[in-house]
C-alpha cells in the first residue's frame, strides 16, 4: 500500500481540487468496505494538507466524515442481508450483545483499529435502527477525525510524527481489543455452560 499512499499524497499536495476532495471521500469510504486500504493514513494526510497546503479544513473534515458514514452504512446493509443467513451460536451471542448495547459499540467503532467495519455489520445483523446507527457512526468518526486534525495542527502538520502517534495508539488499542475478545469468549462459553445445565 506504500506506493498507493505515495501516489495519493503526491496528487493531493498539488492543491485543493474537487477531484482531491472526492479522492478523500472515496478513501474514507473504501476503508470501511475494504479494511486493508490505508484509510487512517488518508485521514492523517487530510489533516496535514489542510494545515500545510491551505486546503479548507471544514471541507476536508466533511468529506472524510461523509465517506466514513457511507462506508459504515454499506457494512450495515450487508449485516442486514447476512443476519437471517447466520445461525451459529457464537454469532447469535454477539448479535444479542449488539441488540443490548450496539449503539454504544458503534459510537466507539472509530477508535478500534482494523475491525471497525465489523461493528456496522453486527449492527445490521442485530437490526438496530439505521438512523441511530448512522448518527452514532458519524459522532464516532467526527470525534476521531477531530482528534487527528487537532494533533495535525499541534504537531505542525508533520505527517511522520502523526503516523508514529497513530501507530502507538493502534498498538495499545489492539491490546485492549484482545482483552475484550477474551472477555466475550469467556462470556459465550459461560452462556453455553448455563444452557447445557438448563437442558440437563
Amino acid at each position: 500500500m506504500d506506493g498507493l499512499e505515495e501516489a495519493i499524497t503526491g496528487y493531493l499536495e498539488r492543491g485543493q481540487t474537487a477531484g482531491g476532495l472526492l479522492l478523500l471521500l472515496a478513501s474514507a469510504y473504501i476503508e470501511y468496505v475494504f479494511p486493508p486500504f490505508p484509510g487512517d493514513a488518508v485521514t492523517l494526510l487530510g489533516a496535514v494538507i489542510a494545515a500545510r497546503y491551505g486546503w479548507n479544513p471544514v471541507a476536508v473534515f466533511l468529506v472524510l466524515l461523509a465517506g466514513s458514514g457511507a462506508g459504515g452504512m454499506t457494512d450495515y446493509a450487508f449485516g442486514r442481508w447476512l443476519g437471517p443467513r447466520a445461525h451459529r451460536p457464537g454469532i447469535a451471542y454477539l448479535v444479542t450483545r449488539f441488540q443490548r448495547h450496539g449503539e454504544v459499540y458503534v459510537a466507539l467503532n472509530r477508535f478500534v483499529p482494523g475491525v471497525r467495519a465489523l461493528f456496522f455489520v453486527a449492527a445490521g445483523m442485530a437490526r438496530l435502527r439505521p438512523g441511530r446507527v448512522l448518527l452514532f457512526g458519524l459522532v464516532s468518526a467526527a470525534a476521531w477525525n477531530g482528534l487527528i486534525f487537532g494533533a495535525g495542527w499541534a504537531m505542525g502538520a508533520n505527517l511522520d510524527r502523526l503516523k508514529a502517534l497513530v501507530v502507538t495508539y493502534t498498538r495499545v488499542a489492539w491490546v485492549v481489543v484482545g482483552l475484550v475478545a477474551v472477555a466475550l469468549l469467556f462470556g459465550w462459553l459461560r452462556q453455553r455452560a448455563r444452557d447445557r445445565d438448563r437442558r440437563a
